[in-house]
């Protein structure tokens, strides 16, 4: 009987414990919250100073049924680029360019059966490109420009005799690829170099007195500019 007594009185103490056992906490599933999805993208505009080397060969006839090759009209622009641009993520883009010069350049060479002549010249260049990136660091990027480019050369030639030149109009354009790199300071702001091959191409040019010439042009630019991303 006292086992029975001592039983009851257990079963109460336990029933009184869970009753004041409001004051314990129930048990909560934790809450997860879902992190943002942060993105890299978003447009993007740029200016740089261009140092855009234009290299023409020209190959002809001297008169004497002898080729002649030759290289002229060969300088280093000072342009100005300016670009816009779309990222997609941290990893590709597309952008476009365009360059303009600030000065022309003036060369003197001595042609065969012409004489000294003086030639004045300037470049505009374009070019459209699928831009591939790799974040080295956070800040730090490579990257590579591949699609297609377009360059015109303003050009004219004389000499005391008042010969002329003309250029054949046809367009100079092409696959145009490049290199480079960016740092950015900021989320939006960022330095960049980068060598840009506009394109290589040959195209014709004849002279007031009959004598025709092929000329191969080559245009690339080093570039060194800031972004800002929107």
């Amino acid at each position: 009987m006292k086992n029975i007594v001592l039983s009851a009185v257990a079963v109460l103490a336990m029933s009184s414990f869970a009753v004041a056992g409001g004051d314990i906490a129930p048990v909560e599933e934790p809450v997860i919250v879902a992190e943002p999805v942060i993105t890299d993208g978003g447009f993007y505009l740029g200016l740089a100073y261009s140092a855009l080397s234009g290299t023409r060969t020209e190959t002809y006839d001297n008169g004497n049924g002898v080729t002649i090759e030759d290289e002229w009209a060969s300088d280093t622009y000072s342009e100005v680029m300016i670009q816009a641009g779309y990222k997609f993520n941290s990893y590709v883009a597309i952008e476009g360019r365009y360059w303009f010069g600030i000065e022309d350049t003036i060369a003197s060479r001595a042609i065969a059966g012409v004489g000294l002549v003086d030639f004045d010249a300037s470049i505009d260049a374009w070019g459209i490109y699928v831009k591939p990136m790799y974040p080295v660091t956070d800040a730090f990027d490579i990257y590579a420009l591949l699609g297609y480019g377009a360059a015109e050369y303003d050009y004219s030639a004389s000499n005391n005799s008042n010969l002329t030149a003309k250029y054949n109009t046809d367009s100079l354009d092409g696959f145009s690829w490049g290199l480079g790199a960016s740092y950015a300071f900021t989320d939006n702001v960022a330095i960049f170099v980068d060598y840009v091959s506009i394109y290589n191409d040959s195209n014709e040019i004849v002279y007031s007195n009959g004598v025709i010439t092929d000329l191969d042009d080559t245009v690339d630019a080093w570039n060194f500019g800031v972004t800002y991303q929107f």
